[in-house]
C-alpha cells in the first residue's frame, strides 16, 4: 500500500449544553451582521427555533427566517432560499436543524453569489473550482439532531426533483465557520427520529471504518463513533431528556461525518436513490440496508469488523458484529425490508442504476456491478 493521501479536518465547534446562548457571538466570529436562519418547516415554529431568533433579535441581528425546506431538500427549495437571502440583503446563513436544514442552509450561502446554475457544482472531478469562492457567504451551523453530521461537512445532499436523484454539491467553503453543538436542542426529538438519525451516524462510522481507502485518523474516529452510538443511542432513545446521552450522540454524529472523508459504500449508494424516489427517511433507510450490505462485503471486511467487535466488546467476530446490528435495529423498531418502509414493487433497475453512479459506490470494499448490486437489492426488498 502506498501511504499517500490528502487530509483535512473540520471547523471550530462550540460544544455543550446551553451554548446556543452564544449564537450572536458565533455570528460575530464568522463576520455575519445580518443572518438568515434557514431551517425546515417542522422546526420553524418550535420553541428552540423561536428562542434562537429571540437571541439574534436581542443582539441586533434581526430575526429573519426561511423554512421552505423539504425533508429531502431540492433545487426548488434552493432557488427560494437564494431569493430570500438576496432580497433580504443578508450577509450570512445560520443553518439550523437536521440534515435537511443544514444542507439547504449551506447551499444557499454557497449559491447566493454564484452566476452558474446549481448542477454545475455537482461533486464530479474539479467541478467545485467553477465557483467564485469569494462570493460564498459565511455559515454558522446549529444541528438539532444527532445523525448526519452535516455541520462539519463540505457538501450538501440535494435532490433533483425532476429526475428524482440525490446529488452531492461540494465546495471546501461549505464548511461552516462556527458550529454550535448544544445537546439541549435535541431533547425534543421524537423517538423514531432519535433512532433514525442515530443509526445514520452509526452507518457513517461503519462504512468509513470498512472503506479500503487510507485514512488512519478517520479510522480511529469511526471506531470510537461506533462505540458512542452503541453505548448512548439506547439511552437517548429510552429517555430523550438524558443530556449526557444526547451530547455523546451529537459527538458521534460529528465524528461519523468527519470519518467518512475516508469513504462511504453500498449502504449510502443504495439509500440515496431509494430516498430520492420513495422519500424515505435517510437514516432509517441506511439501517434497513446495513445487514445485507455487511454480508455482501464480508469477503473484504471480515477481518476489520472482527477487530471492531473486540473494541466494542462484542463476542463472535464478524458474525457477532452482524448479530449485534440485527439486534440493535430490532431494539429501535427498524423494519427488516424496504416493504417495511412502505415501498411496494420498487423499480429495481432504476435503484441499481442510481446506486452505481452514486459517489459513495467508489468507497465500497467490494466492487459494485449491475449484477451483484441487483442481487443485494433483492435481499433488502424482502
Amino acid at each position: 500500500m502506498t501511504l499517500t493521501a490528502n487530509w483535512s479536518y473540520p471547523t471550530a465547534v462550540r460544544f455543550g449544553a446551553g451554548r446556543i446562548s452564544e449564537i450572536a457571538d458565533a455570528c460575530a466570529a464568522a463576520g455575519i451582521k445580518k443572518p438568515l436562519l434557514i431551517t425546515d418547516r417542522g422546526l420553524a415554529d418550535m420553541e428552540i427555533t423561536q428562542k434562537t431568533l429571540d437571541l439574534l433579535e436581542a443582539a441586533g441581528l434581526g430575526r429573519a427566517l426561511f423554512a421552505d425546506v423539504d425533508p429531502n431538500p431540492n433545487e426548488k427549495n434552493a432557488e427560494a432560499g437564494v431569493k430570500a437571502f438576496n432580497e433580504g440583503g443578508h450577509d450570512g446563513v445560520i443553518a439550523f436543524g437536521g440534515g435537511s436544514g443544514l444542507d439547504l442552509g449551506k447551499l444557499v450561502a454557497f449559491l447566493a453569489g454564484q452566476t452558474r446554475p446549481l448542477w454545475d457544482f455537482e461533486d464530479i472531478g474539479d467541478y467545485w473550482t467553477r465557483a467564485n469562492a469569494d462570493a460564498i457567504a459565511p455559515i454558522v451551523a446549529v444541528p438539532t439532531t444527532a445523525g448526519t453530521g452535516s455541520e462539519v461537512g463540505r457538501a450538501s445532499v440535494i435532490t433533483n426533483s425532476e429526475t428524482e436523484e440525490k446529488k452531492i454539491i461540494f465546495h471546501p467553503k461549505f464548511l461552516p465557520s462556527v458550529v454550535i453543538c448544544d445537546p439541549e436542542l435535541t431533547v425534543g426529538m421524537p423517538k423514531f427520529i432519535t433512532a433514525g438519525t442515530g443509526l445514520d451516524a452509526f452507518a457513517h462510522c461503519v462504512e468509513a471504518y470498512c472503506s479500503p481507502h487510507y485514512h488512519p485518523m478517520s479510522q480511529g474516529m469511526a471506531l470510537e463513533g461506533m462505540r458512542l452510538v452503541k453505548e448512548y443511542l439506547p439511552r437517548a432513545y429510552a429517555d430523550g431528556s438524558d443530556i449526557e446521552a444526547r451530547a455523546q450522540m451529537m459527538s458521534a454524529a460529528a465524528m461519523g461525518a468527519t470519518a467518512f472523508q475516508k469513504g462511504l459504500g453500498a449502504i449510502h449508494a443504495l439509500s440515496h436513490p431509494i430516498g430520492a424516489i420513495y422519500h424515505t427517511h435517510h437514516g432509517t433507510t441506511n439501517a434497513v440496508c446495513m445487514p445485507a450490505v455487511l454480508q455482501f462485503n464480508k469477503p473484504a471486511i471480515e477481518g476489520v469488523l472482527a477487530q471492531a467487535a473486540r473494541y466494542l466488546d462484542i463476542d463472535g467476530g464478524f458474525d457477532g458484529f452482524c448479530g449485534f446490528v440485527d439486534a440493535f435495529n430490532d431494539s429501535f423498531g427498524i423494519p427488516k425490508t424496504l416493504a417495511g418502509l412502505g415501498i411496494e414493487n420498487p423499480d429495481i433497475d432504476r435503484i441499481v442504476a442510481g446506486a452505481l453512479i452514486d459517489p459513495s459506490t467508489g468507497g465500497n470494499p467490494v466492487e459494485m456491478t449491475k449484477e451483484n448490486t441487483t442481487e443485494l437489492l433483492l435481499k433488502i426488498i424482502g
